[in-house]
């Protein structure tokens, strides 16, 4: 998983129908942080979830597993999750003028959890901490530490969207293609001697991703469409570190930057798709 709100989402909607033990979800955030966190923001979040209200001292994981239950229980059908993975331009899902929206989009990832008229939002807060590295005992790297989730009362639940696997998955092949023929003409543009291997970069940003689960149930083209989003982003990523700052004199780095930026709404349909398609089938059982 690639963020803290797809593991939460499809983790506790599997919870949620019966296809998941609460260790399974907690095993899924600890892979994030050691430590979560929960807070409402408003006083009716509060009362929808049982989160306590004024009192902001933070609540553990455990009351993070009961939020969502609380929120998402309905007698007769499966509770409503919505991922949202808001970006400038394009916050689809989200509810306009709202601190729950301003504060998806600076995070880039939401969670919208619910039935109509009884909906809340969530909307993680990452926490770092410094550490020397390895390497050299005057330098720190910054590890992720905790995490902290407020939730937020919605007065609107929104559709899923419907974003077909298939198509999807058919344009991230060509994605695959476009990012990898950008990745050879920034290696061109750029001096070998400035960076290490692209490709084992690559590598070992997909590396860092493998210990995050799927639950059982996730549909085996789900789960392909997944690792091909993680394909794709990983030589997004780091490709854009291999862009030169200011100007670009190369006209293959300027090729190569122009192929990365659509690449990234590729990815970002993709991976909707598949977590929809999960969701779907945690009660299809």
């Amino acid at each position: 998983m690639w963020c803290p709100s797809v593991s939460l989402s499809i983790w506790a909607n599997a919870w949620l129908a019966g296809a998941a033990a609460p260790d399974d979800v907690l095993d899924a955030l600890t892979q994030w942080a050691p430590r979560h966190s929960v807070t409402a923001y408003d006083a009716i979040a509060a009362e929808r979830t049982g989160l306590l209200w004024p009192d902001l001292e933070d609540a553990g994981a455990v009351s993070l597993l009961q939020t969502m239950r609380t929120a998402g229980r309905c007698a007769a059908a499966s509770p409503t999750i919505v991922l949202t993975l808001p970006v400038p331009g394009d916050v689809r899902g989200l509810p306009p003028g709202t601190q729950f929206g301003r504060d998806a989009i600076t995070a880039g990832e939401a969670i919208i959890l619910g039935q109509p008229g009884n909906s809340i939002g969530l909307v993680p807060d990452l926490e770092y901490s410094d550490r020397p590295a390895i390497d050299d005992e005057s330098a720190f790297e910054h590890e992720l530490s905790a995490l902290s989730w407020t939730v937020y009362s919605l007065s609107h639940l929104p559709s899923p969207e419907y974003l077909d696997l298939g198509d999807a998955e058919y344009a991230l092949r060509d994605a695959v293609r476009a990012a990898a023929d950008a990745l050879g003409a920034l290696r061109a543009g750029t001096s070998a001697a400035d960076v290490a291997d692209p490709r084992r970069m690559v590598e070992l940003v997909l590396e860092s991703a493998q210990s995050h689960r799927v639950p059982d149930h996730a549909p085996t083209r789900a789960v392909r469409v997944l690792e091909n989003a993680a394909h794709v982003d990983a030589i997004i990523t780091v490709s854009s570190g291999l862009i030169p700052s200011g100007l670009q004199s190369s006209s293959e780095v300027q090729l190569a930057g122009d192929v990365l930026r659509p690449l990234r709404a590729v990815v970002r349909a993709a991976r909707l798709a598949a977590v929809g398609v999960i969701l779907q089938s945690a009660w299809r059982g």
